[in-house]
């Protein structure tokens, strides 16, 4: 299937993970022989919303990245750690038979899914002492604890831990839900203690930075062509995009 930009998109859906049968859709440059960089988005606290992130997959994959966004849940006694560390480690064992190349991996999250992957980044035992090549936060809030590690990533830089890689954040400055200001206080943190860090604040609001928008009687985000979202949804594949093609 054609993407409005860039090339082709390929689509796989409902690939099972872990032993929650949990599923994953996966997004991919069509007629690209070589490993790609690979992206792991993961999506807020709404249960099982992976299709809520398909405009904005489809638009990173169109760019050249192999793109994997999973279900989870957030009402299991854990949080949805599980069924998160489950998708990682499936796509991490996984990523070469899928076209993609394990040695570029950005996480990438939004909303909850934001301090889940920068969480991941600054406590690395969760995954088995690995980092991603570098972390992509979009409408994310950093205070509370991370859905990955059970702490806040916030806390967690207090404490002196180091995410590594090069922070990416991405944020509505029109967010009602989730305000800029906890990207920016992520961000300063950050620069205070020296790590590689970008924001962007695209004139967007909470759903339209992942290219969708509330809908009060589905009670979820759904598609949008409304030109904010496309501008902010494009603006989030380009950060990605280059994220992925530094390593």
């Amino acid at each position: 299937m054609a993407s409005e930009t860039g090339t082709a998109v390929v689509t796989k859906r409902g690939l099972i993970f872990g032993p929650s049968g949990k599923r994953l859709d996966l997004y991919r440059p069509e007629g690209v022989a070589r490993p790609v960089p690979t992206v792991l988005l993961w999506h807020g606290i709404g249960p099982d919303e992976r299709d809520v992130l398909e405009p904005l997959a489809r638009t990173v994959a169109a760019q050249g990245l192999l793109v994997l966004v999973p279900d989870w849940r957030s009402d299991p006694a854990d949080g949805g750690r599980s069924q998160l560390l489950d998708s990682l480690t499936f796509v991490r064992k996984e990523v070469g038979g899928l076209g993609g190349n394990g040695e570029s991996f950005v996480l990438a999250g939004w909303s909850a899914g934001a301090g889940a992957a920068l969480g991941t980044a600054l406590r690395p035992e969760v995954a088995g002492g690995w980092r991603p090549s570098a972390v992509v936060g979009m409408a994310g809030r950093y205070d509370l604890p991370a859905r990955t590690t059970g702490t806040a990533p916030l806390d967690d830089l207090a404490a002196g831990l180091d995410p590594v890689v090069p922070v990416h954040l991405v944020h509505g400055g029109r967010d009602t839900v989730v305000p800029a200001s906890f990207s920016r206080d992520l961000a300063g943190a950050l620069r205070t203690a020296g790590r590689t860090v970008t924001l962007r604040e695209p004139d967007t609001d909470h759903a339209g930075v992942v290219m969708t928008e509330y809908d009060p009687a589905a009670d979820r985000c759904v598609p949008t062509t409304a030109e904010h979202a496309v501008s902010a949804g494009r603006l989030v594949a380009g950060v990605v995009a280059a994220a992925g093609d530094r390593h």
